[in-house]
């Protein structure tokens, strides 16, 4: 008996790791899971099974998202289809970069709008104070998405916003996490339910048990918000107080063609996780009004921004950037695991190939994948100046060290890394050459890569990248930047932690 258990054992542990191998996904992923097996073979098959699972395949995207598309395609007319997938604008980009707008357009995506108006929001306070707001002054419909929502006080007042408006017959839909909320009782969201608020979790299946399993390392890490089809909002920041008032993290407030990508994304996900539209589509993506351009007015703004950040205090950085005109050009760029490409890496790595002065990146976790450190290192050794900012102390214990494993390759090929002090640091955001800047939900590592679902909004505009990169030389006030030579005498004990988080990387 006990050796036909052995036999059927090692019949299992070939067959998974040739499904490993044959997979198209990360090779340092798959080394990651066959080292695991190896090790812990009953342990990591269960594991991989759970967790590992690679679902990024064109048709396993196009079954679960059928529903969707059918209803989509039904009730949308060709100005919403025309606005969403068009290319016309696209010509408005500069010539360098279009490239890059084309990629991103692939799968799910949508392409780039003009006639945005934006607001950068360097600080949470800020954004609650915008969001509730604009929740008050909602007409039709609120549409909101969230990797945490939380029960403390800031999160309390949106809920009670939320059902506010519901009760006043605005068409409210929630999306929540299902697991990162876990911790949040059902009857937190049956209050909201009662109230009028539509609620789907984000993990809604028709066979639960396999479904919660298969998908259960499969977050929906996004944060947006779509007021009335015509504001709306995304970036780093969650609903919770760690947020509104202990953090510092970027997030961006948008009104104008862009809020259909971010409406488009919103109403892909309520579908595909079980929820319900009965409306015509046009409801939900009006006409806006014509792009105003004013450059003399904008570049006057950019200039006054500069000064306040150079007189502010690192400390006081609770500010916001309203930028002049509704002329910006922005590109919503959606990544889920179960889409055909990763599109958001593929980007990533479009960008920092063809940068040819520089690039600031702020991230809370750095973990890249391969493809991403080698165009990094690229750029470095190319002579473009790279810079990483990260949190002096991370949030997760074990992302500390996972970090500061990049680190001696990195310094080694003439990337800069600062790391922050103060207010822990959750902002993802990169600017490059005075035109190209990225704000979104996803982090600089494997899971928002390859694994979660994600959203970045791409912004082709001077202006914006010249105030994004204030922000960034702003925060370096705040940071210490590491040497190679300090960096190689760090006690061995923390080197071999480091070696050893290393290994499990891509599955962090």
């Amino acid at each position: 008996m006990n050796s036909v258990m052995t036999v059927l054992l090692i019949l299992l542990i070939i067959s998974t790791m040739l499904v490993i191998i044959f997979d198209d996904g990360d090779s340092g992923r798959k080394i990651g899971w066959i080292l695991i097996i190896s090790i812990l073979p009953v342990i990591g098959i269960i594991l991989y099974i759970l967790i590992g699972i690679n679902f990024r395949h064109s048709w396993y995207f196009k079954r679960k998202h059928k529903k969707f598309i059918e209803i989509f395609d039904g009730n949308s007319d060709n100005r919403i289809k025309n606005l969403l997938f068009g290319h016309d604008i696209e010509g408005k980009v500069q010539s360098e970069f279009r490239p890059l707008a084309k990629l991103l357009s692939k799968d799910s995506s949508t392409t780039v709008s003009d006639g945005n108006g934006i607001e950068v929001i360097v600080f949470g306070h800020r954004k609650f104070e915008l969001l509730m707001e604009d929740l008050k002054n909602a007409k039709k419909s609120i549409h909101m998405e969230y990797f945490y929502f939380r029960k403390d006080k800031g999160s309390k007042q949106i809920k009670e916003m939320l059902m506010k408006k519901a009760r006043e017959g605005i068409k409210v839909r929630f999306i929540h996490e299902n697991i990162a909320n876990i911790n949040i009782s059902p009857g937190y969201y049956n209050e909201m339910k009662k109230a009028g608020v539509e609620v789907v979790k984000f993990t809604k299946s028709h066979i639960p048990f396999i479904n919660f399993f298969t998908q259960l390392n499969y977050r929906d890490h996004r944060k947006i918000v779509v007021i009335d089809g015509r504001i709306g909002y995304t970036g780093g920041m969650n609903i919770s107080d760690d947020y509104f008032l202990r953090w510092r993290d970027t997030h961006l407030r948008i009104t104008g063609n862009a809020v259909s990508g971010l409406q488009y994304s919103f109403l892909n996900t309520w579908i595909t996780a079980g929820g319900s539209i009965s409306s015509d589509f046009n409801n939900y993506f009006p006409s806006m009004p014509q792009s105003e351009q004013n450059h003399s007015a904008a570049n006057d703004q950019v200039a006054e921004i500069e000064k306040d950040l150079a007189r502010t205090p690192i400390e006081n950085l609770d500010m916001t950037f309203k930028l002049a005109g509704n002329d910006k050009l922005i590109q919503i760029v959606p990544d889920e695991p179960d889409s055909q490409w990763p599109i958001i890496q593929m980007g990533a790595v479009w960008a920092v190939q063809h940068a040819k002065k520089y690039i600031y990146i702020q991230t809370p976790y750095f973990v890249p994948p391969d493809p991403i450190l080698s165009a990094l290192k690229s750029a470095a050794l190319s002579g473009t100046d790279v810079r990483i900012m990260l949190p002096k102390k991370a949030d997760l214990f074990f992302m500390g060290p996972a970090n500061k494993s990049y680190f001696s390759e990195c310094l080694e090929a003439g990337i800069k890394i600062y790391e922050r002090s103060g207010r822990f640091i959750h902002s993802k955001t990169f600017v490059s050459d005075d035109y190209l800047s990225e704000i979104g939900s996803a982090n600089m590592d494997f899971r928002s890569f390859t694994i979660d679902y994600e959203l970045n909004a791409y912004i082709y505009d001077e202006n914006t990248a010249i105030v994004n990169k204030a922000i960034f030389m702003k925060d370096m006030e705040a940071c210490t930047e590491i040497t190679l030579s300090s960096w190689e005498k760090r006690p061995w004990y923390k080197k071999l932690l480091q070696r050893l988080l290393r290994l499990f990387a891509p599955l962090l």
